[in-house]
Formats: C-alpha cells, structure tokens, sequence
C-alpha cells in the first residue's frame, strides 16, 4: 500500500522525500486526498510546474537557423503561416504605379499600398523595381505623385533602382523587366504586376513556365490593392495557397444530395448519399436490373431442368 501510494504521488511530479514525510505524519492508511492536500500545504509542487514556474534560460540560435523551441508549437503556431513558409514578393513597381495612377500619373502611393498588403500578410521579403531615373524631378511628359515614399522604401532596403544613365542627352535605361523576372525566379517567388512579359517569356523556356505560374495580377478598388482569390483561374490554387511554399489542402466537404434517396444519378452523382456505404454505385435503374437478373435466371434454370428426360 506504501509503495502504491509512492508511485501514485511520484507520478504526479511530487519529489519521493516530501511524500515520505507527509506519509510518516498521517499514517499509511491516509487517504489520497488527505495526502495531497498535506503535500500543497508543505509547500511541495509537482516538478511539472516548478519547471513551467522558472523562466527558461534565452537560448541563442545562429542567424538563418530554422530551429525552433517545440513550445511553440504547443502554443499553437501554425506552421504554414510562418514568414519562413511565404514565398518572396517581386513587385513591377512602374506597373503598380501607372495603375494606380490610372496610366497617367506614376503614383508611388500605389506601391506603398501593394507593399502594405503583403507586410500584413506576414511576408519579409519584398522587394520594388524602379528605374533610377524617376528619382529625377518630374515632368510634364511624366509627372509623379508622392515621390517622397520612393526614399522611405529605399531607406528600408524595400525599393531597388535598376540602372539609367544619360548618354549626349538621351536616356538609356536597362530594362527594368529582365531584373524583375530574373530576381523572382532565383528566389523561387512571386512577381506582383498585370504585365505578361511576353518577351521574356519567348526568350528563355524556363521563364516562360515561372512567368505563366507564378504571376500574381491586381486591381485597385478605392485606393485598395486587391490581387484575385484565383490567381491561376477557377480551378488553379487559391490565393493563401498560391503565396506559401507548403499549399495547404483543403478537406472534402461532403454536401448531402438534394434528392436523397430518389436520387437516379448512381455514381455519377457528385453528391454525398448516406445511405450508400460505398459511394460509387450503379444508377436506381441499373441496379434494379441487376435484382431482377438474379431471380428471373434461377428461375429458367430450373424450368429447362424440369423439360430435360
């Protein structure tokens, strides 16, 4: 009886000496609620707790190191929307600024609102193309609105200027485009712009399959960036599935058929039946048929064994 109510308390987390002590006072005939209780009025805790009690000691993990304390995952963090499981934004910065600006003004507030919607979203790397000669002053032939947000998003290694320079008084620019493309592709990300580079797309085979699977088209609403819910079409991924590296897979939600049992699809029908045990079955007709068959067979059988000498 000692040795049972030993390991009993040992079990809890209760240090073996206090359970001891607590049994030599009450007695081995103590009942277990009487020890417990004298255990919480020593002041004894379960090792359990006392461990949960004392902050742990700060751990240091080398930059770019994916490990994580598994008590994190106890806490209920969700893997899949981890900033390590998004996929990296390469935004057209001229194409999101010209659309925002209706095709008329190069409107860098628009880039400032598609960069928001992805730091919501949780994504660390996001990076803007723009060419360098639109940190010049503007123009009549070229005007800009807000061009101060340029800076800000340079300042925080967001925005990225792709080369210009002038040449006896003509520009000549690189082309933005092959850097957007190139950059999303080393990176395995997204490239955020409602152009198709159908250039590029004819000049290097493995472009073209990036282009036409990773590009993410956009709309703006009332001063709001929306990308689609079906960036691939109807029945391509979904959006949070076409932003993260691991998709998530949705689970078969099964709507019960309209028609219930007078339903005369058979296994063609895409509904659920709960009183079909194996979802695939013949059509009402065909399996009324196949009842029918049985007993009409036995039936000749027997008919040309009767006629038979």
């Amino acid at each position: 009886l000692h040795q049972s109510k030993l390991d009993f308390f040992c079990k809890l987390g209760y240090a073996k000496l206090d359970i001891c002590k607590v049994l030599e006072n009450l007695g081995q005939e103590a009942l277990e609620d009487d020890v417990l209780k004298e255990l919480i009025r020593m002041g004894s805790k379960p090792q359990a707790l006392e461990s949960q009690a004392q902050p742990s000691p700060l751990k240091l993990v080398a930059r770019g190191s994916c490990s994580t304390s598994p008590g994190l995952k106890w806490l209920g963090e969700d893997e899949s929307d981890s900033p390590d499981h998004l996929r990296p934004i390469v935004i057209d910065g001229s194409n999101v600024a010209m659309s925002h600006g209706n095709k008329e003004v190069f409107s860098c507030w628009g880039i400032q609102l598609a960069v928001d919607w992805f730091r919501e979203r949780g994504h660390t790397y996001i990076k803007v193309f723009v060419p360098l000669w639109r940190k010049e002053p503007p123009r009549q032939d070229s005007p800009i609105a807000d061009q101060h947000i340029l800076e800000e998003l340079e300042k925080q290694s967001i925005l990225v200027y792709t080369p210009s320079r002038k040449v006896k008084g003509k520009r000549v620019v690189c082309y933005d485009d092959r850097y957007i493309v190139k950059v999303a592709y080393e990176k395995d990300g997204v490239i955020v712009s409602n152009d198709h580079y159908r250039d590029l797309q004819n000049e290097n085979p493995e472009w073209k399959w990036f282009i036409e699977q990773r590009l993410l088209m956009y709309s703006f609403v009332s001063n709001r960036f929306m990308p689609p819910d079906d960036p691939l079409g109807r029945h391509g991924p979904t959006l949070s599935n076409f932003l993260s590296k691991k998709p998530v897979l949705p689970e078969p939600k099964w709507q019960p058929c309209p028609y219930g049992k007078k339903c005369t699809y058979g296994n063609k029908c895409k509904f659920y039946h709960p009183e079909r045990p194996h979802q695939a079955q013949l059509s009402v007709a065909d399996e009324l048929r196949a009842k029918t068959k049985g007993p009409l067979g036995l039936g000749k059988e027997e008919e040309r064994r009767n006629r038979s000498p």
